[in-house]
């Protein structure tokens, strides 16, 4: 099937629900999604997959390192709601889907692994009473999340981020924080490391592969 005029080649792959299985080849031989899509923008996708995905892959050599941990800053909520969406009626903002696998160092993908995920608004605040874009969620048995919530606001001296902490099933709790591509802030955010940028499909799909120590 090809892709409709207006949309596309990267729009259509996600829409196709191709993304996660590229994001994980991606990872597998050490390269960013956009490498990847941009090596197999010329052909068929599909078929690319099904002839590359291999059943135990093998990491490449620069995807073996741990997610680097971040700090938890002041407006972290224990106890969210279970749920993979956090957005709400009326919300405002742009929309966001951030999809990605949670990965072994040798890259294997973990079931059940927590996500706890919470950020500012789109008007850079926090809700410090409820639950407002806020959530946890479990991977499934292929060790895939989504998480669907909306692009986070600019909170006083920071840069765009999404805070995380993910944990494998009876492994050490990983808090850490997202980050995303071109944000002019990025340059002057004391805490802002490139190792912690989504991948952006386009203005409203990020992919992130977590990396944990499951021991």
């Amino acid at each position: 099937m090809d892709a409709k005029p207006g949309i596309t080649r990267r729009t259509f792959l996600w829409r196709g629900m191709a993304i996660p299985a590229l994001l994980l080849l991606a990872a597998c031989r050490g390269q960013s999604l956009g490498e990847l899509l941009s090596e197999i923008g010329g052909g068929d996708s599909s078929t690319t997959v099904s002839q590359s995905l291999a059943p135990t892959p093998a990491c490449g050599d620069d995807d073996d390192d741990l997610t680097v941990a971040q700090t938890e800053g002041p407006y972290y909520t224990p106890n969210t709601p279970e749920r993979a969406s956090l957005r709400e009626p009326g919300m405002a903002g742009t929309p966001l889907v951030v999809t990605g696998y949670v990965l072994t160092t040798d890259c294997q993908p973990i079931a059940r692994a927590l996500l706890d995920f919470w950020h500012c608004d789109d008007s850079g605040v926090y809700d410090n009473v409820g639950y407002r874009l806020r959530g946890h969620q479990f991977t499934d048995d292929s060790g895939m999340y989504t998480l669907e919530t909306i692009m986070p606001g600019l909170y006083p001296g920071r840069t765009r981020h999404i805070h995380v902490k993910a944990q494998a099933p009876n492994g050490p709790i990983l808090t850490t924080q997202l980050y995303f591509p071109d944000e002019p802030q990025n340059a002057t955010d004391g805490i802002f490391d490139p190792a912690l940028l989504v991948d952006m499909v386009d203005s409203e799909h990020a992919a992130f592969n977590f990396v944990l120590n499951t021991g």
